[in-house]
């Protein structure tokens, strides 16, 4: 009988763990979740123009007061002078922006002004990521690019990745010339829902970054461009949102690419922006 009663006893006391131990994971998901979604790389970057021939160093004012650090890129002066077009470029998750310069210049010497920019907490700016700060900071990038000459019905939002959540909220708000999304996700959550299929990531997430809600109502030409092989973005997810956009002008979809592959910052990406703003005109 006494051994019954242990076994009894620990029969009750197994749940109740168990939703203790729960409760802690939650507790902890619910308080550190931006370190398990953001992972900026807050290293100075040089000047630009020690990266970018002709590139020079901006300084984005946001509406809550902080000074981030960005670059301009003009246009190549042997590219297509007709264009009269800037890029902004909102990265995704990793590195900074001279990570990209490969990229602006092979926009730039298609006629293309280009912004690169890096969220707070990246790049040696201050501020911590999260999504109502990261939208700040693009309308900051918006406001800097017009200061330039570049307005947004001369500007094309370029986005990629956890940018592609960014650059559908800014366009709500400033609505571009056209608007390019890089391996875009329907929302945050479903991403994290398909690495974490054993969390409540839907319910416990603050930062949604709803992509394809952002483009429901939206009047600006849209392209959508994603590997096939991609890991961290899953391919049917981007899809989603190419099926979703009313205003798709192209779906490019790159054979046996991965997320981060070269082919993703490479000159065909550059000559898909080029589609856009040729069909926009």
């Amino acid at each position: 009988m006494a051994g019954f009663g242990r076994l009894r006893s620990w029969s009750v006391r197994t749940p109740l763990l168990l939703v203790l131990l729960g409760g802690v994971v939650i507790a902890i998901l619910l308080t550190f979740q931006r370190q398990l979604i953001y992972f900026p790389d807050a290293s100075p970057v040089p000047p630009a123009a020690q990266v970018i021939e002709h590139a020079r160093d901006v300084t984005l004012q946001t509406e809550d007061g902080l000074e981030l650090g960005a670059w301009f890129v003009p246009p190549d002066p042997e590219g297509d002078p007709d264009r009269d077009m800037a890029v902004l470029v909102a990265p995704g998750n990793g590195g900074n922006r001279a990570g990209r310069a490969d990229f602006a210049r092979e926009l730039s010497r298609r006629g293309f002004a280009v912004l690169l920019m890096d969220y707070r907490g990246y790049g040696g700016n201050p501020g911590t990521p999260g999504e109502e700060g990261l939208v700040a900071d693009a309308v900051a990038a918006a406001e800097a690019l017009e200061r330039l000459g570049y307005p947004p019905e001369r500007t094309i939002y370029f986005g990629e990745s956890l940018g592609t959540g960014v650059v559908a909220a800014l366009q709500s708000r400033r609505p571009p010339a056209g608007l390019v999304l890089r391996s875009p996700f329907t929302e945050l959550a479903d991403v994290g829902a398909h690495h974490y299929p054993m969390l409540p990531v839907r319910w416990l997430l603050r930062d949604r970054f709803p992509v394809v809600e952002h483009l429901s109502s939206t009047q600006v030409p849209v392209m959508v461009i994603y590997g096939d092989r991609d890991s961290v973005v899953p391919t049917e997810l981007s899809a989603q949102v190419a099926a979703s956009a009313p205003t798709l002008v192209e779906e490019l979809v790159l054979q046996g690419a991965d997320h981060n592959d070269a082919v993703m910052f490479g000159p065909r990406v550059a000559q898909a922006v080029v589609r856009l703003d040729d069909s926009v005109r």
